[in-house]
């Protein structure tokens, strides 16, 4: 055993053991940043502290894993288990471990902070150096909203309180494994105390790799969901949004048993606007699938980035949602928005869920390309199921014409309830970021929905449409804001009847961007804004997933033999999205049959309150 082993060595030994597992000189790395560290059942405390009886000149804080945060995920009643806080300071035995909620009750979590300023903020006399430590305290209730996984300690030490000073928190985070908690308990029914002890640690491990309440606590911290990134052509991201407003209670009583395990589907429609003309923002608020609930009577927080990519965002004003969720907010003539394109995100005060979109100001006269989505993009037909398709090639020529400097638009006769699903569709193919114009709800006639609102775009914001794209369905659609034939493009099968109407494109995305390349089909817009328009494409909220998938590319291309690098760079980039949408299938079945293994052990822990 390792208490044996240490135990037969000499004092000279063991000081350089102990220099040994400090220096760390003889240890692995991999080739790439940790940032997160998740622990499920660990017993890596029993270790740690076996190994301060035996050396108890080593300090365990030093033995600091190569991440910037650790996750120390147990049950309670998990015997092989155990906690590692006490470890680094050990004034936390008198604190409980973080719970981590229940995911059936709180899908977005509770809104407790885990952030370790917090925690020693909420008991500043159980960290002063006289404060007694004869007896436990109850857990820690924190309502915040803030996350302080990328902000340094330094800058919430300086807005402490008086029971403590700065020097003791500085203390304290510089053993700290992390910003935040490293406990977290999972809940544990009390039905498994009845159990052989033998028999826990297996249902625990299987409880892991099934549990909800795992994989929503993992999804929050790893995907940072409430922060929105936007990448530039360039991977800058758009600073880190924090509320302005912390959480309240809910206006209405009933909102609270009306939004009880449903998820958000708000959304705020895209807006353009002339630089001394009304700068309008409207958004609907809704839980559920098929907007099965409405937030009524609920304020609403506005903000707006004023200073794109990298200023802050800015608190505009609160409203309150109507009957129908709906909120319509016009900004103030002395807080107009001067030409660009500018980040909105609304903030629902009750439960702190959001949606984003973006306001664009432009001059008179500007010029713009249309793509209708469905018609134009897409290969395959999905109405609410699989991933679409998209037709090859269709990226790079909205790109060709967004550098060009035309601002895009992308219309679809979809419902507005789909704006999240088809952006992140948008985003996952790297389409150039542009205006998305969707149906207000399920309509009748989708098609006059689009004639009216380029129609709006041309009479009420003065702007000039260069070229549109989509199906033999849109051409009446563009015939009727006296787009000429020759400036109509359509994907589909060539018909005498419509042959004067459009121009076909017939074979494919890639011949029809070469014309508009080398037949100069396509001149530059004659824009004032062009300097002012974004260059970058849709981002995911959260991660830098553009650079990644790109960096990923870039690595596969350069691993290929020498022979396959005379394919063009389209055709080689395609195969490789092919190759990493069938490992995706392949692992996601193999999770699936995974699952099956030991669920009815660990049923029983999801099983209840």
């Amino acid at each position: 055993s390792l208490h044996s082993s240490v135990l037969r060595n000499d004092p000279t030994s063991r000081r350089s053991s102990s220099s040994t597992m400090l220096d760390g000189a003889n240890i692995g790395k991999f080739d790439f940043e940790i940032t997160d560290f998740f622990l499920f059942g660990s017993p890596l405390g029993l270790v740690l502290a076996l190994r301060k009886t035996v050396i108890p000149a080593l300090d365990i804080f030093q033995l600091r894993p190569a991440c910037q945060q650790v996750y120390n995920l147990f049950h309670p009643a998990d015997p092989s288990a155990s906690r590692l806080e006490p470890l680094l300071e050990r004034k936390f035995y008198l604190l409980p471990p973080f719970n981590i909620p229940r995911y059936q009750r709180f899908p977005l979590g509770d809104g407790n902070s885990a952030v370790l300023a917090d925690v020693v903020q909420s008991h500043g006399a159980v960290f002063m150096e006289n404060a007694s430590l004869s007896t436990p305290i109850s857990a820690p209730q924190f309502r915040g909203f803030r996350r302080a996984s990328e902000i340094s300690i330094a800058s919430q030490v300086s807005g402490m309180a008086d029971s403590y000073t700065a020097s003791n928190i500085a203390n304290i985070a510089a053993k700290w494994w992390g910003t935040k908690r490293i406990d977290y308990a999972l809940y544990c029914p009390d039905a498994l105390t009845a159990f052989p002890t033998v028999a826990l640690p297996h249902l625990f491990h299987a409880s892991y790799w099934e549990s909800t309440d795992v994989v929503s606590f993992l999804l929050r911290q790893v995907m940072r969901h409430e922060n929105s990134s936007v990448l530039e052509l360039d991977g800058k991201e758009v600073s880190v949004f924090t509320p302005s407003k912390p959480r309240e209670k809910w206006l209405r009583k009933r909102t609270n048993v009306k939004l009880r395990n449903v998820t958000a589907n708000h959304r705020i429609n895209d807006t353009i606007a002339n630089e001394d003309g009304p700068q309008t923002l409207t958004g609907r608020f809704m839980y559920g699938p098929l907007d099965m609930v409405t937030l009524t009577g609920e304020k609403v927080d506005i903000h707006i980035m004023t200073q794109p990519p990298s200023g802050e965002w800015v608190y505009f004003d609160t409203e309150i949602s109507n009957s129908s969720g709906r909120i319509s907010y016009v900004i103030p003539e002395e807080r107009r928005l001067g030409i660009g394109v500018y980040p909105v995100k609304m903030v629902v005060r009750g439960d702190h869920t959001f949606a984003d979109s973006y306001i664009t100001v432009l001059p008179k006269g500007t010029e713009f390309v249309v793509f209708s989505i469905d018609g134009s993009f897409a290969a395959s037909v999905s109405i609410m199921g699989s991933d679409p398709k998209v037709r090859a090639g269709a990226v790079d020529v909205v790109r060709h014409w967004q550098d060009l400097g035309y601002l895009i638009i992308y219309v679809t006769g979809r419902p507005d309830m789909q704006k999240q699903r088809v952006v992140a569709w948008l985003a996952q193919h790297n389409f150039p970021h542009g205006i998305v114009s969707f149906c207000d709800g399920l309509v009748h006639d989708p098609l006059r929905h689009k004639a009216n609102f380029l129609k709006s775009l041309i009479t009420d914001l003065h702007m000039r449409i260069h070229a549109a794209y989509g199906s033999t369905k849109d051409i009446s659609v563009y015939s009727s804001i006296s787009l000429p034939p020759t400036h109509i493009y359509i994907v589909g099968r060539p018909t005498k009847k419509l042959q004067s109407q459009c121009q076909f494109i017939t074979e494919g995305y890639a011949a029809h961007l070469a014309q508009l390349e080398y037949n100069h089909r396509a001149r530059p817009a004659k824009n004032a804004a062009r300097m002012a328009l974004r260059k970058g494409s849709f981002g995911l909220p959260g991660q830098a997933e553009f650079l990644r998938k790109r960096n990923h590319l870039l690595r596969t291309i350069s691993s290929q033999p020498s022979a396959a690098g005379h394919r063009p760079e389209r055709t080689q980039s395609q195969s490789d999205s092919d190759k990493d949408r069938d490992r995706e299938r392949s692992q996601r079945s193999m999770s699936i049959a995974t699952g099956c293994w030991g669920r009815s052990a660990a049923s029983r822990l999801e099983s209840g309150l």
